[in-house]
């Protein structure tokens, strides 16, 4: 059974089915868009993440290092002169 439309019936269902596709080719636009904005969310924050553990890395290092040299290099005020230097030669006079 075939049922026939009147004219201005089928032009309505044309129209209506064109504002359907592009009402789901409007909503396929905007999941893509918040797709995009979730990804570069995601990527922004796992770069954050890399950045901060990386500064905090340099900053142990590089605290470190200075602990070393300190540790390394003679205190002045307790050290004891070297023979023949000239610190030795100011203590004798």
């Amino acid at each position: 059974m075939t049922q026939t439309h009147s004219k201005s019936r089928q032009q309505a269902e044309i129209a209506f089915s064109k504002a359907q596709s592009q009402f789901f080719a409007r909503d396929r636009a905007v999941e893509e868009q918040e797709a995009i904005v979730r990804a570069r969310e995601e990527k922004t924050l796992r770069l954050r993440e890399a950045r901060l553990t990386k500064e905090s890395d340099d900053r142990a290092a590089a605290t470190a290092s200075l602990i070393l040299k300190r540790a390394k290099k003679p205190d002045l005020h307790t050290a004891t002169p070297q023979p023949g230097s000239r610190f030795e030669k100011h203590q004798r006079q």
